[in-house]
């Protein structure tokens, strides 16, 4: 980026998004194609547009943006809000975030953002859906299982059963609708990831539909903070020594999937195997000891999709080490 680079900083909402830059001041935008155009106006070359994903509110404008040739970044909002406090800004205001997302760009390092691959996209919505709907089924299940256990009309256990087997046939149709995209896509993938003892069909297809194929991660530990699963050490000086613990910043849907699997891998998976055995005669928890499974399949899983390569228990690749 050259000093004669132009920083817009976007601050997106639902139905509108504020835009500020050292020559363009402060000035307001509809979230729609008609303020896109209204936008790109006040663009040129030397512009470089900065915002956060937020939600879905987003994606139409940054989409709108690449297609036409903008230099753009899309930055964690955990970032901004923690680069807004380091600035010592009390005001929330769409104006003044604006500003201060432009003076982060201005300070900062940007990277060019690319969008997914369309499939990857669809999978993404997918995942969430199934994830929502799994969580009201869970629901579901736990409040016939408490009906049924007291005197309960009749006509409210077969309706929330109805709903019950309702959510479950949906759940069925969108994950077989997610398998058809990625073997679609990525069949060599999905079938080297299944060669990993431990690590499922389901399990398989969130990582590579959450990950981008891999393509988002330059190497394991990013993916591990990415999934909320590297460990978060507090301590300072000699009087505080607070327990280590997993960041569990990242989704917890992927989270659950990892875990149920180690279980399978703690058996089946001879490196899972000695590592959790390891563990858990120094004398740690399970608990412990299981997500470090969790953390030892991912590595697994980055390198088998680096490498482009089925597993094999006798061989450690390079990318596996890292």
């Amino acid at each position: 980026m050259n000093k004669s680079t132009t920083i817009f900083g976007i601050d997106i909402s639902k139905d509108s998004f504020d835009v500020w830059s050292s020559e363009l001041g402060h000035k307001k935008f509809s979230n729609n194609l008609c303020g896109f155009k209204d936008f790109k106006k006040e663009l040129s070359k030397s512009s470089w547009c900065v915002m956060e994903y937020t939600g879905c509110y987003y994606q139409q404008l940054a989409m709108f943006l690449y297609q036409k040739g903008i230099s753009l970044s899309v930055i964690n909002p955990l970032v901004i809000k923690r680069f807004i406090q380091m600035k010592f800004q009390h005001n929330k205001t769409d104006k003044s975030d604006a500003r201060l997302i432009a003076q982060y760009g201005s300070e900062q390092k940007l990277n060019p953002w690319i969008p997914n691959p369309e499939y990857i996209e669809k999978c993404k919505d997918l995942h969430n859906t199934v994830a929502m709907y799994f969580k009201q089924s869970t629901a579901l299940k736990n409040k016939v299982h408490s009906f049924e256990s007291r005197n309960c009309p009749r006509i409210i256990l077969q309706s929330l059963k109805r709903q019950l087997t309702h959510f479950q046939n949906e759940i069925k149709k969108l994950e077989g609708e997610i398998e058809h995209l990625i073997k679609e896509y990525e069949p060599g993938m999905l079938s080297n990831l299944l060669s990993i003892p431990g690590i499922g069909k389901k399990t398989a297809m969130v990582l590579i539909s959450s990950s981008n194929a891999f393509r988002s991660f330059e190497n394991f530990k990013q993916l591990s903070a990415f999934y909320g699963l590297s460990p978060c050490e507090h301590t300072s000086g000699v009087s505080v020594r607070g327990r280590s613990r997993i960041t569990k910043k990242g989704n917890p849907y992927i989270r659950k999937h990892l875990f149920m699997c180690s279980f399978t891998a703690c058996e089946h998976n001879q490196a899972c195997k000695a590592l959790y055995n390891r563990i858990v005669n120094k004398g740690k928890s399970k608990k412990l000891a299981l997500i470090a499974v969790c953390n030892k399949l991912l590595k697994q899983s980055f390198a088998i999709a680096k490498s482009g390569v089925p597993y094999n228990s006798e061989y450690r690749s390079r990318l596996e080490m890292q």
